[in-house]
């Protein structure tokens, strides 16, 4: 139930950073669902292997280049999918941005909710 409610508030995360930045448009409730699912999986599968060959990079900048990798998987869900779109890297930037502070958000909120026993 919890994982079920996490996905539908982080395609709503979606929806509302389409709302907030012109850059990121999605075109329904349907294609959030798909698309917050798709950057879960990016997420869990592509990202751990992206952080550790770019470990140097991050290092070196002090871990702002995560930054670059989380708008990396939010550009390239995009390009997966037909019906969520993005501009450019920089508007998947400013969107990934956004998108985290929401989850961020809902992981507090979900903890709030669904107390671990």
């Amino acid at each position: 139930m919890k994982l079920i409610v996490r996905w539908m508030l982080l395609a709503a995360a979606l929806l509302l950073v389409a709302n907030l930045y012109g850059g990121v448009e999605v075109k329904s409730f349907g294609t959030a669902l798909i698309a917050a699912l798709v950057i879960g999986l990016f997420n869990a599968l592509l990202r751990p292997i992206l952080v550790l060959l770019t470990l140097p990079v991050t290092l070196l900048t002090v871990g702002l280049f995560l930054f670059v990798i989380n708008a990396a998987m939010f550009y390239a869900a995009a390009s997966v999918l037909g019906d969520f779109n993005v501009t450019g890297f920089g508007a998947a930037l400013i969107g990934s941005l956004i998108y985290s502070l929401c989850s961020m958000v809902i992981d507090v909120a979900m903890e709030r909710m669904f107390p671990d026993r």
